[in-house]
């Protein structure tokens, strides 16, 4: 039974909406640039943490934002806040702005706070002063119980006052921002009438351009809604060619990211935002996705997250917040495939591109590249219970360089995935690989080849662990250990698995008959690494008449004795029961 305090009639749409709009063009749009993005890590991110950064954690914050990339960053409310201050004060004092750089403030409409902010400024190269005050139709009733033109009043007056302020500073190029915070709660043709009051106040230019942000302070409507809002607006701001404007998108319906991409496609030109997406409540539009968004579709977003795991790490460290793992683009997930046919899939696209020598990017069930953020492919495809023959396969190739047969792989997969079941957990690479040595090669009873001897045209003798090179063979002695006991065997064929196999074959002691009881289904060999001293690896298969068939694996620098120890491994495996544990 439904409890009777969740009810969905308390609410209501909002409806601010541009009336009559029909003519609207964003959706036949296609995102082909970056936008000017700015940073408010370090003021809207900041004020939002338990325990604020320190002037130190804002300092190195900073650098990492430098570091991505970013030409515009609020740095936080210098008026309001000592730490704030004294952070602004360093970056001044020190030199610590590059040239091309705009640190960003913040300040509400009253005169003490505007008066300190560009105090605060002084001998700063290049600044934005964010001058902002709530319009929306809910605030204006509960909040500040004043008239539209009120509440334009006090815009205009924080307008007048910046413009004073900042003529006492001739040395500092100071670009001027307002918000009608809450804007996705107002009236549109009340928001335009308060951010034009604005303008005539600061009389922008195209050379000098005053930015209008558009914030959704709280998201109350979907993101096609706030689209039309923002097309409506900067198709009726008077002299559009002197405003720059911004979105300030917070994330309450989890649909910041569209409400930013979709609002670029109706005309903004800039985003503010955090990255990682902290902020009030759920958070702040995160800028690294919309960005990686734009990467991932050809389009330069023309900021730097090559290394995300260090920007990761320096935010952590800083804000004391993690990442969740499945956060877009960084999370320790993102690059991972449980599912085996995701894992086939991303093992069959990386080996086609590479043999293909495409440069384009595409691999099923990777939108991207992971090299291309710092991350390594051993990331990709991890192992559990629900892991196909396809994962197993590409860790035992990529981790340790086994290039498994495809039938051995099917098999194997079965394996990998029995041992995570009764394990119950996720197997690591070294797992699995203890696991293949365990299944297909450390299987030396109960019977065990202690030495063989080749005729050749050189005549030459081998050892198991002898590292002589290949002769043309034509026919072989060996000796098996069963038991304790010796038994030498012998036989002839056309090479050293066929001369080892009829030897099998055609002896008849008692105690080897099971060796007899097999049949030769394939065999494969290829170098495990490069150079003069590599070792070469031995598959062999081979059918008794059961269910399933059975393999063996060897390893020598001899490859011989790797494929003749891979033969026994397999008959050894045919009639032993193995613990997948």
């Amino acid at each position: 039974m439904r409890n009777s305090e969740f009810n969905y009639k308390k609410y209501v749409k909002p409806d601010f909406q541009p009336k009559n709009f029909t003519n609207r063009e964003w959706p036949d749009k296609d995102i082909t640039k970056a936008p000017i993005w700015c940073s408010v890590d370090l003021r809207d991110g900041n004020q939002s943490l338990p325990t604020p950064m320190s002037v130190d954690e804002k300092m190195k914050m900073f650098k990492m934002l430098l570091d991505v990339g970013f030409k515009e960053i609020e740095i936080g409310f210098p008026s309001a806040s000592q730490t704030e201050y004294d952070f602004l004060r360093k970056l001044i004092d020190e030199n610590l702005i590059p040239d091309d750089v705009k640190v960003q403030v913040l300040t509400q409409s009253r005169e003490h706070l505007i008066t300190k902010t560009f105090e605060a400024l002084r001998g700063c190269k290049n600044a934005i002063v964010h001058l902002y005050n709530s319009t929306s139709v809910l605030q204006r009733d509960v909040v500040f119980n004043m008239e539209k033109y009120e509440i334009i009043g006090i815009a205009v007056k924080g307008a007048k006052l910046m413009k004073e302020e900042a003529a006492k500073y001739p040395e500092t190029n100071f670009q001027f921002e307002y918000s009608p915070e809450s804007f996705t709660g107002t009236e549109m043709e009340y928001a335009l009438e308060i951010c034009e009051a604005v303008m005539d106040v600061w009389e922008p230019t195209q050379e000098n351009k005053m930015i209008i942000n558009l914030p959704s302070t709280v998201e109350m409507t979907t993101p096609n809604r706030y689209a039309d809002q923002i097309e409506w607006f900067s198709k009726n701001i008077k002299n559009r060619d002197c405003v720059t404007i911004s979105l300030h998108p917070h994330n309450d319906r989890g649909t910041s990211t569209a409400a930013a991409e979709l609002g670029l496609l109706a005309g903004a030109d800039r985003i503010e935002g955090t990255l990682f997406g902290n902020g009030e409540r759920t958070g702040n539009l995160d800028i690294l996705i919309v960005g990686m968004n734009m990467y991932a579709q050809g389009v330069d977003p023309e900021l730097d997250f090559s290394n995300i795991n260090e920007i990761a790490d320096i935010y952590k460290n800083c804000t004391k917040l993690n990442i969740h793992e499945r956060h877009p683009y960084v999370g320790d997930l993102v690059f991972t495939a449980f599912s085996g046919s995701h894992q086939d899939a991303i093992r069959k696209g990386m080996k086609a591109r590479e043999a293909r020598g495409e440069y384009v990017w595409q691999v099923p069930y990777l939108p991207l590249d992971p090299h291309d953020l710092g991350r390594e492919y051993t990331e990709i495809i991890r192992i559990n219970s629900q892991s196909g023959k396809g994962g197993a396969a590409y860790i035992m190739e990529s981790e340790f360089g086994y290039n498994m047969p495809k039938a051995m792989q099917t098999y194997f997969g079965k394996v990998v995935k029995r041992c995570s079941d009764s394990m119950g957990k996720e197997l690591s690479p070294q797992e699995i690989f203890n696991l293949f040595k365990k299944w297909y090669i450390d299987i030396e009873t109960p019977y065990k080849l202690t030495k063989y001897k080749i005729s050749s045209v050189d005549s030459d003798s081998f050892d198991v662990d002898s590292n002589n090179i290949e002769t043309n063979s034509l026919s072989l002695e060996a000796v098996i250990n069963f038991d304790g006991h010796d038994y030498t065997i012998k036989g002839t064929g056309n090479g050293p698995v066929d001369a080892f196999s009829n030897a099998l074959m055609q002896q008849d002691e008692k105690e080897l008959q099971p060796l007899k009881n097999y049949k030769f289904v394939h065999y494969h060999e290829h170098a495990l690494g490069e150079g003069s001293h590599v070792k070469g690896v031995a598959y062999i298969q081979i059918d008794t008449g059961a269910d399933e068939p059975y393999f063996g694996v060897g390893i020598s620098e001899n490859i011989n004795t790797a494929a003749i120890s891979a033969l026994m491994n397999a008959i050894n495996k045919s009639y032993i029961k193995m613990n997948v544990n």
